[in-house]
């Protein structure tokens, strides 16, 4: 039997998310948690745990702006890329969210753009949101993104595979509970996964014990706006266009109705003074 963080390791050993976030829907996707990102952290450096950070694209980032940047991800092969990759960062090492080495009130941020999605069960994911509220100091800050309940329902619609027989049963439990079951053999359906209704995501912040500053829709509903992948890479290379998208994205980010249609909401929260 393969335990599910087994299964998500070994997807990510065999399809890196190295370029998820500069190519296509992704950078709609990066363009605006990068925003959101910098409107809450502030400008002096900061020490910042980027927990399931991947290989580092966002962690690259924000040591580039001058912070300092720990890495901490739970698939080897993410860390060996990064180590080889992103050499301004101060560390990357292997650990898992669930249980971070960092002694108590040592960082001035932890982003969480991933663990939220692959932590199954809601006791996990708690857990790990508590451990960022450990390890950070007196108002310091956490990231949180999680996937939408809707987001397989909608991209399914979008990209034609809807009435897939056997995607059916997968999108039905989907809908259902969030449980993300992948038992179609193609891995461009993800892998073990957790998909959050909103009000999820708020509640979890507040049983770590976080004070909730805002949720976010991300994309909100502007990763539909050319209706296929391709046409997508075309819009966001026209700068006028590019701006549009992120400009309505960022104008309906707090209303309900884009919360749900939005493939990632970021939960901002702060650890009480």
């Amino acid at each position: 039997m393969i335990f599910p963080m087994q299964e998500i390791i070994h997807f990510y050993s065999q399809y890196s998310d190295d370029e998820r976030l500069t190519r296509g829907l992704g950078e709609l996707e990066f363009a605006r948690s990068k925003e959101i990102i910098l409107r809450h952290l502030p400008r002096d450096v900061q020490t910042v745990l980027d927990v399931g950070g991947g290989t580092g694209v966002y962690a690259e980032w924000l040591a580039a702006l001058g912070h300092r940047i720990h890495l901490i991800d739970i698939t080897p092969s993410h860390i060996t890329t990064a180590r080889s990759k992103r050499t301004s960062l101060a560390s990357a090492e292997i650990g898992d969210a669930r249980s971070l080495t960092w002694p108590d009130a040592s960082v001035d941020a932890v982003l969480l753009l991933g663990p939220l999605y692959h932590l199954v069960e809601t006791a996990d994911r708690v857990l790990a949101l508590r451990e960022a509220k450990r390890v950070l100091r007196p108002g310091g800050l956490v990231f949180a993104a999680a996937i939408c309940r809707f987001a397989p329902l909608l991209a399914s619609l979008v990209e034609g595979y809807f009435d897939d027989p056997l995607f059916g049963s997968v999108l039905d439990r989907d809908l259902k509970d969030g449980h993300h079951r992948n038992t179609t053999g193609d891995p461009k359906r993800f892998t073990t996964a957790y998909f959050h209704r909103p009000e999820e995501l708020i509640a979890e912040i507040g049983s770590a014990g976080l004070d909730l500053i805002e949720l976010v829709a991300v994309e909100g509903p502007c990763w539909m706006a050319t209706g296929s992948q391709a046409k997508f890479i075309e819009c966001w290379s026209d700068e006028a266009r590019r701006t549009r998208l992120v400009d309505l994205a960022r104008n309906v980010e707090h209303d309900p109705m884009a919360l749900s249609v939005s493939p990632h909401v970021m939960a901002v929260g702060h650890a009480s003074p």
